[in-house]
């Protein structure tokens, strides 16, 4: 009988140290992998000498209150120009940083922001690199023009230089849920663009007015930040995008590569290594 006992006693532990064992494998699997998600390419800031900024999502102006979750932490994929220029301004006071670095992966956002952000880069001091990773579109794309020397994936999306206000009519949904909108506007274009009501020809002329306006202002910016002619930037600025080597082709960047080829562009540029601090 003891003899089963103490047999016993064995298996369960056998059993109990095998399961200690794939626990902590597990949880030091988990950690691994965390740490390179989060300290990859990340030297410590002592050690940084340029400046990297991850432009991702939507392109806004500034982030809202209800942008944030419970916890405080940004619950939208989207960046902000204020952001940005709050980090390129900061770049600018550190004597270790020698170049900042962009990394770009988003369809656009704001036109006003995408202004602000480009002009926070040709203002720069300190030379910046972008790298569009997948997209670098619209308004983002706009944002990249200001840096110095773009990079872009062989399958980055680029371009895409246009201007749009399309929205979604809302009534005839509203008739079939029997919902009637009443317009009590001051003036008889200040309601212009309301969901709830049909748009009429004179308010689309409006809208079409200011479309140009700000796409012949795009089609500009393109043009001077590039060094295109403007002609050629309008053949290119029909709102489609462009993969990276039609763009490499077509002037709309300079190079085709990956980040550690902006990290060798980088480092020549500085004279030593290029070590990224990101900062967002």
């Amino acid at each position: 009988m003891g003899q089963k006992i103490s047999k016993l006693l064995k298996s369960v532990w056998k059993v109990v140290a095998v399961l200690i064992v794939i626990i902590l494998w597990t949880t030091l699997s988990y950690f691994g992998v965390f740490y390179a998600k989060e300290y990859l390419d990340k030297p410590e800031t002592e050690d940084c000498n340029v400046s990297g900024i991850n432009l991702h999502g939507d392109v806004v102006d500034y982030n809202a209150p209800d942008a944030y979750n419970d916890n405080g932490d940004l619950a939208l994929d989207q960046t902000s120009a204020d952001e940005i220029l709050y980090y390129v301004k900061d770049a600018q006071t550190n004597d270790k940083i020698k170049a900042i670095v962009v990394e770009i992966d988003s369809s656009g956002g704001y036109p006003e922001a995408g202004e602000e952000i480009m002009t926070a880069f040709q203002q720069s001091k300190k030379p910046v690199v972008a790298f569009i990773r997948s997209q670098g579109l619209s308004s983002a794309y706009m944002a990249a023009t200001g840096a110095q020397t773009i990079f872009a994936s062989k399958f980055s999306d680029v371009g895409s230089i246009g201007i749009t206000m399309s929205y979604l009519q809302e009534t005839e949904k509203n008739k079939k849920d029997g919902l009637t909108y009443i317009d009590l506007s001051s003036g008889k274009y200040k309601d212009s663009g309301n969901p709830s009501r049909p748009l009429s020809a004179e308010e689309k002329q409006i809208f079409m007015r200011d479309i140009k306006i700000g796409y012949e202002y795009f089609v500009d910016i393109v043009s001077q930040n590039r060094k295109l002619d403007v002609e050629k930037v309008k053949k290119l600025a029909d709102g489609s995008s462009m993969m990276g080597e039609n763009a490499l082709k077509n002037g709309l960047i300079d190079k085709i590569g990956a980040l550690p080829d902006v990290k060798k562009f980088l480092g020549e540029k500085i004279g030593g290594e290029a070590k990224i601090c990101w900062q967002n």
